[in-house]
């Protein structure tokens, strides 16, 4: 059973103020929770309503389907809510090609973006300090288990760009069309805000411009920042192979 104090703890990691001030975040559901509890990160406690579990876990508590809603971010919870430890800021490897964000906010793009530098194999993904926190449950649920597999950093973004002495590679319509430029095996791939782009201080550190083209008709204004990823990604590892 779950104590009151219990319940209002696991409900406050909904917020990113809690779960820097706690050093904690939840996963949801079964098949997630195992991702987790088989990686690098370090468990708190299981809050489950069967005993399901096919690795060896001894910190987890049956609750009932009632309290598994009190505690569960969303509107169909599912089976378990796991409580983990937030880790210690890793070290950036500047050897291989990063990934560097400026101020995504949508927790499905960033969740998708993560789960894209684990398909591309990107180690490191920079973060602005103002990009949605990786912590946040939509974010780890979009993700599917692919956090566990990417560092994920929150920095000031302009002063970790400004130190940085390989080219830096920023995507605006009016680039070099990237099917047309040499893209190297390292460097940093910097992706834009969802309806602002690249910020300026952020564009005057950009070193190449590169484009995706538009090939149809149609007047859309952009893609995706997370299709946009997709694409340009693929394209450096193309051209690595």
């Amino acid at each position: 059973m779950l104590s009151k104090n219990q319940i209002k703890l696991i409900k406050t990691l909904a917020q990113k103020k809690f779960r820097s001030q706690h050093g904690l975040f939840t996963v949801e559901g079964v098949k997630g929770i195992i991702e987790f509890v088989n990686s690098s990160f370090q468990l708190q406690h299981i809050y489950t309503t069967q005993p399901i579990f096919d690795v060896k876990i001894d910190n987890f508590t049956i609750i009932s389907e009632s309290d598994l809603k009190k505690i569960s971010q969303l509107r169909n919870p599912n089976t378990a809510v796991g409580v983990f430890k937030i880790p210690k800021k890793a070290s950036i490897d500047t050897t291989n090609l990063i990934v560097a964000l400026d101020d995504v906010r949508d927790p499905g793009n960033l969740g998708t973006i993560i789960r894209l530098c684990d398909w591309f194999g990107i180690k490191d993904l920079v973060c602005s300090n103002n990009t949605v926190d990786c912590y946040n449950s939509k974010v780890v649920q979009a993700t599917t288990g692919s956090l566990t597999k990417v560092n994920v950093i929150y920095v000031d973004l302009e002063n970790f760009l400004s130190k940085y002495t390989s080219e830096i590679y920023g995507t605006f319509m009016d680039g070099e069309t990237i099917y047309n430029s040499e893209l190297p095996e390292y460097g940093i791939l910097v992706m834009g805000n969802e309806g602002n782009g690249i910020s300026q201080k952020v564009q005057d550190l950009v070193t190449k411009r590169i484009a995706i083209p538009r090939f149809g008709d149609n007047f859309t204004e952009s893609l995706n920042v997370a299709t946009a990823t997709a694409i340009c990604l693929s394209e450096f590892k193309r051209k690595t192979i």
